[in-house]
């Protein structure tokens, strides 16, 4: 159905939530199946490499879990946008890789210095610091190499799929958001600096994911695109509303990583700021926002409108 019916845009009650969320495994399922699939087809066989300790440590971080959100959201915004499932694989690659080369990166000694991610040793530990840096190194730019000829694309739609990650990936983006934040440890940052450090260091890959489903799609639509960046940039701060939420309200075996490691880097962090409850209110009026920008798509939209209920309801 791609009816452009508008219906009423909200944030569900915990029970119809948790229907939601029900309503995901569906979706995740195909997801995980088809981007795992892909990511050992892409990536180096070890025994057929150049480097086999790098290879390795490649496959180590990016085939060891997660939620999967990224790539969810090119699916769902390639089908949102008329395309198929297989259009969105490549892209879906890409920016997994990208999420894959930044945690290996974040949990080094130099940034966070993390131990734990997905509940497995992080990549720096498993194998060592010189190896998780050239993972992570190779990660980046394996991402970009699947973009420029894996697929099936126009050129038009490939050019601008490569713009939309390096921008979201660089000094504009991640990049910048995570030189702001080692920038801020100790200091007391203000709720509008936060949140732009924030929307660069995670929202810009959150919306770039939208960005390149759309253009994989190959059907151009300039209401679409602009619906979807809208939709991007709220459940970008929803997410990382959440994450610092969770980091003060879980431990660390549920989060799988280190709880409390924001105290533990001096960072602001919005429960500080905002308090926890204003923090969660802040969460749902994203997600609303998040919501509303695709409430003319109806059932369309249903995945992408699922999703923005599950980054404010997760708990992990």
């Amino acid at each position: 159905c791609w009816s452009r019916t508008r219906k009423p845009s909200r944030c569900l009650s915990k029970a119809a939530m948790t229907s939601n969320l029900n309503a995901l495994d569906p979706l995740n399922a195909t997801v995980r199946a088809r981007l795992d699939q892909a990511l050992r087809d892409h990536l180096p066989d070890p025994a057929a490499s150049d480097a086999p300790r790098l290879a390795e440590a490649m496959r180590y971080a990016a085939l060891a879990g997660g939620k999967r959100i990224r790539p969810m959201l090119v699916y769902a915004a390639c089908r949102l946008a008329g395309g198929s499932l297989e259009q969105a694989d490549v892209p879906a690659v890409a920016v997994e890789l990208i999420h894959a080369y930044s945690l290996v990166h974040d949990d080094l000694p130099a940034m966070d210095d993390d131990d734990l991610r997905r509940g497995q040793p992080t990549c720096h530990r498993a194998f060592d610091e010189a190896t998780a840096i050239l993972a992570g190194d190779t990660l980046h730019t394996f991402a970009f190499e699947l973009l420029s000829r894996a697929g099936d694309y126009p050129d038009g739609a490939r050019v601008g799929m490569v713009r939309a990650l390096t921008q979201a990936a660089g000094g504009a983006g991640m990049a910048a958001g995570q030189m702001q934040d080692m920038a801020a440890h100790g200091q007391l940052q203000d709720v509008a600096a936060l949140e732009r450090m924030h929307y660069l260091k995670t929202g810009r890959l959150i919306t770039a994911s939208l960005t390149l489903g759309y253009l994989a799609a190959g059907r151009p639509d300039a209401e679409l695109a602009r619906n979807l960046t809208a939709y991007g940039d709220a459940i970008g701060l929803a997410f990382q509303i959440q994450d610092d939420i969770l980091d003060v309200t879980m431990d660390t075996e549920q989060l799988g990583k280190p709880s409390k490691s924001d105290e533990k880097h001096g960072k602001s962090t919005f429960p500080a700021l905002l308090g926890l409850q204003a923090s969660r209110e802040r969460a749902q009026a994203l997600c609303r926002q998040a919501r509303a920008a695709l409430a003319g798509y109806g059932d369309a939209a249903g995945p992408l409108q699922q999703l923005a209920d599950y980054i404010v309801q997760r708990s992990h």
